[in-house]
């Protein structure tokens, strides 16, 4: 169901006995958070071994790098290698009830518009998960122009209003290098809706420059007003570029356990707050539909390295556009947490698609 940052093979002198074990370790450690010893190890493994071949299982185990003594103890807990074989080989992932998809879709099927749906999307997995839940924004290239309309303002500005195939209405003020009058913005607008509504505006954008430099060869006013305005509306917006991703529940992180410390928090925090690091692992996960997981420095952000990051792409008509997910630490329920992070991606993608069916 699922694909994952790394995929290790099982280790050869791994039998089914020691996994089976190294299973209920990482099971017993992420439901109390503490190492695991080798009686409390033979209690729950339903096995009938002694504390000697569990120790000695257990040493193999931290041969092989999959778990690691935090003391002195005799307890052992997983290492990242340990929960990525557990999360692409030993886990058991539980598929949501019905009654929950429901209540799920129940929540996003209401909203109103894309970015109610985002907002709803976010608070919805940072709720359920009791983690920090994301929503990349779309990339606006990928979204389908439906339809373009300018309004004359005062001073010259000229109000554009575009409307994308998603439902999603954007409005942006320009400032051409002339005033246009209202006839000459309508004839613009009509050009553009009859010659670039519906192709996504990364290949408008693309084809901005050459439709300018034709029009000027063969002296088409229309084309170059046409051209021009639609230059200056779709410029790359610095605002939006700011927030890439929308981001709930990051306070639930401060109730996690592994997470306590104030150099840990500080670097969370921070890592929202800039957001670059964030985004480049979101933009990781664009590539391919499915669930995608980063177990600490698997991420390659060193703010995360004791953090998990469960992803997956969302899609409109078959394409992806963004990526949603949940951050918490390594040590969280993924059985529970995969299919809730899926499902939702898969509800977002069929509420937006919803939206993009209805007209104007």
């Amino acid at each position: 169901m699922f694909s994952s940052a790394m995929l290790p093979a099982i280790p050869p002198q791994l039998n089914e006995r020691a996994q089976h074990l190294l299973k209920i370790l990482v099971e017993r450690y992420i439901g109390e958070g503490l190492p695991v010893g080798s009686r409390a190890l033979a209690r729950d493994a339903g096995l009938n071994l002694s504390p000697a071949t569990i120790r000695n299982v257990m040493s193999d185990l931290e041969e092989l790098g999959l778990i690691t003594a935090p003391h002195t103890s005799a307890g052992r807990m997983p290492t990242v290698t340990g929960y990525r074989l557990f999360v692409d080989t030993l886990l058991t992932v539980r598929p949501l009830q019905q009654s929950q998809v429901e209540q799920l879709w129940s929540h996003l099927e209401t909203q109103d518009t894309p970015e109610e749906l985002l907002e709803t999307a976010s608070r919805l997995l940072s709720e359920v998960t009791r983690l920090a839940g994301l929503v990349m924004v779309p990339r606006r290239e990928s979204q389908i122009v439906r339809h373009f309309e300018f309004l004359p303002l005062s001073e010259q500005r000229i109000l554009v209003i575009l409307v994308t195939q998603e439902g999603e209405v954007m409005n942006k003020i320009i400032t051409p290098s002339r005033p246009f009058s209202a006839s000459e913005l309508q004839s613009a607008a009509n050009y553009l809706n009859a010659t670039v509504v519906g192709k996504d505006l990364r290949t408008i954008r693309e084809g901005l420059q050459r439709e300018l430099q034709e029009a000027r060869e063969k002296l088409q006013g229309e084309m170059i007003h046409a051209a021009e305005i639609a230059g200056l509306a779709l410029a790359p917006d610095d605002a939006k570029r700011r927030r890439p991703f929308v981001l709930s529940g990051e306070m639930n992180l401060l109730d996690c356990a592994e997470l306590a410390s104030m150099e840990q928090v500080r670097g969370l925090f921070e890592a929202f707050q800039q957001r670059e690091g964030i985004v480049q692992i979101l933009d990781r996960c664009l590539e391919t539909a499915g669930v995608k997981i980063f177990i600490g420095e698997e991420a390659g952000y060193r703010a995360l390295d004791q953090c998990s990051v469960v992803t997956s792409a969302y899609s409109i008509n078959g394409e992806i556009i963004g990526v949603l997910g949940v951050i918490g630490p390594t040590r969280m329920a993924y059985e529970r947490v995969i299919p809730i992070v899926d499902i939702t991606a898969k509800l977002l993608g069929a509420a937006l698609n919803q939206k993009s069916q209805t007209p104007c």
